[in-house]
C-alpha cells in the first residue's frame, strides 16, 4: 500500500479523477492475518473490490492494479469476472506462474523495466502476446522502477485515458 509504484498508481488515476483503494495484503505493515500465498489474498482483492462496488455508481466500471506480488493476484481476481475487468499491472513472469490466464481481461497493460530482475522484457512480451494484453517496456527500469516511476506514471495515464477518460 505504501510502495512508491502503488503510489504512483494511485497518484495517476487520481489526476484523472478516477476513485482508487490501496490496501495491504494480510500480514503486510499493521494489516492482520497471514500471508496466504496468492489464495487468500484474491480474498482481500474480492473484498476491496466489493467495497468499491458498495460506494460508487452502479454502473461505474471497477478495474483491478497491481504491482509484482499484487499484479498476479489482480489477474487471478480479474479472471474471474465474465464481464471486462480492465488491469494494470506487473507481475514478475519470472517468479509467478500465470498460466491460468488463457486471455486478459479488455483491456490490460503489462507494464516492466528493460532492467528488471525478476520480469524479462522477452518473457513479458511473450506473455503481453498469448494473453492479448498492451505491453509497455520503461527503458532503464528495474524491479522497483527507481528513478523511473514519471515514465510508469506516464504509461499508465496513457492507457487509463483510454479506458476510463
Amino acid at each position: 500500500m505504501d510502495n512508491p509504484v502503488v503510489i504512483r498508481l494511485a497518484e495517476v488515476a487520481e489526476t484523472l479523477g478516477i476513485a482508487t483503494l490501496r490496501f495491504n495484503f494480510r500480514g503486510v505493515g499493521a494489516s492482520t492475518g497471514q500471508h496466504g500465498g496468492g489464495e487468500a489474498e484474491v480474498d482481500d482483492v474480492m473484498a476491496a473490490r466489493a467495497a468499491m462496488a458498495e460506494r460508487l455508481p452502479g454502473d461505474a466500471a471497477i478495474g483491478l492494479a497491481g504491482y509484482s506480488f499484487g499484479a498476479a493476484v489482480a489477474a487471478r481476481v480479474a479472471g474471474r469476472f465474465r464481464s471486462p475487468c480492465p488491469g494494470a499491472g506487473r507481475a514478475p513472469s519470472g517468479m509467478y506462474a500465470l498460466d491460468f490466464l488463457v486471455r486478459a481481461p479488455d483491456p490490460t497493460l503489462l507494464v516492466a523495466g528493460t532492467k528488471d530482475q525478476y520480469c524479462p522484457e522477452d518473457a513479458l512480451r511473450r506473455l503481453g502476446d498469448r494473453l492479448t494484453a498492451e505491453v509497455d517496456i520503461i527503458e532503464g527500469a528495474e524491479h522497483f522502477f527507481f528513478g523511473k516511476l514519471f515514465p510508469l506514471g506516464q504509461a499508465v495515464e496513457r492507457w487509463l485515458r483510454r479506458w476510463a477518460v
